[in-house]
């Protein structure tokens, strides 16, 4: 007799927030102060309905992936973002528009059979995309629940081809302080970079993401491109990527170059492991403020410890 056992962060079908729900744009009709959306920011309209990619949204949502609290509401997920190119503040996605996403390219390079420059366009219509229900945790404690779109990122790491050699990806973000600000702050180490095991690319939970809230990305989640690993702290989730590299030696992270005693390579979350200035044991949901205890791994525990087996000596979580 077959016994399906749910994971621990997985609810009911029932208890998920049907999709009619999120996808209400009543809130984008309240105009409160701050609010970026097709109401108070046509310019974004305009941009959204001219992608060229638009026909592919939404997209088939995959059933595995579930939630254990409601989707947070797309205005306020909109409208609080960590992008510091465009500044330190939470309230970047009006900055966050002067980034011009067309034409975008991405360089995939380092231990390849062949490197080689894609379009970005040409690359998502290789891709089979699909909606996945994730949570993200960041290390300041605050956590949403968001409808990405994407595909895959071991779908990418096999059309790159690596070589036996691989054994990490570096990511690279877009590097252009005259549209994007906070790059004109020179104690940062501007372009933004992130990296990856090769293991922890290929796991089915890790996604390159190209659309939210069933459209494509809008500029302040990091269009046209972005990284969602969602048992990682947020950080770890690097926004308009233009490189991808193969490499043999382990990247140094933006954020472990900046603050090496706060922001690890590894960044996996954990409740009993505090931020050197804050504790991590809860966390609060982003218009709600409803608390909830955090969960090891953010709760991916059964898709992703396997990664880190053996690895004790590793600081693992910070």
């Amino acid at each position: 007799m077959l016994i399906k056992r749910p994971r621990g962060w997985e609810l009911p079908e029932s208890a998920a927030t049907p999709e009619r729900v999120w996808l209400s744009r009543r809130s984008l009709m309240l105009g409160g102060a701050g609010l970026i959306g097709a109401a108070t920011l046509p310019g974004l309209a305009r941009a959204q309905a001219a992608d060229p990619t638009a026909d592919l949204y939404p997209a088939p949502r995959n059933e595995s992936f579930v939630l254990d609290r409601p989707v947070t509401d797309e205005s306020i997920a909109a409208n609080y973002n960590n992008f510091y190119e465009f500044g330190s503040s939470k309230r970047v996605a009006a900055a966050a528009q002067a980034l011009r996403t067309r034409p975008w390219t991405v360089v995939i390079d380092g231990l390849v059979e062949e490197e080689r420059t894609l379009d970005f366009d040409d690359l998502i219509r290789t891709m089979t995309l699909e909606e996945r229900l994730y949570r993200l945790r960041c290390v300041e404690t605050w956590a949403m629940a968001v409808p990405w779109t994407g595909f895959p990122l071991a779908d990418l790491v096999a059309m790159a081809r690596p070589l036996s050699s691989a054994r990490y990806l570096r990511f690279e973000t877009f590097l252009d302080p005259e549209v994007a600000r906070g790059q004109r702050q020179t104690w940062y180490s501007w372009p933004y970079v992130e990296g990856v095991t090769m293991a922890e690319a290929t796991n089915e939970l890790a996604f390159l993401v190209t659309g939210v809230y069933g459209k494509p990305l809008a500029n302040q989640f990091g269009a046209p491109l972005r990284l969602a690993l969602p048992w990682k702290y947020g950080f770890k989730s690097i926004k308009s990527i233009v490189r991808i590299s193969f490499t043999a030696e382990r990247p140094v992270s933006f954020w472990e170059r900046q603050g090496p005693t706060e922001y690890g390579f590894w960044a996996n979350v954990n409740p009993e492991v505090p931020h050197p200035r804050w504790s991590q044991a809860r966390e609060r949901m982003l218009g709600t403020d409803e608390e909830f205890p955090t969960q090891l791994f953010n709760g991916y525990g059964e898709w992703v410890a396997g990664l880190y087996a053996a690895m004790e000596d590793e600081p693992l979580f910070m």
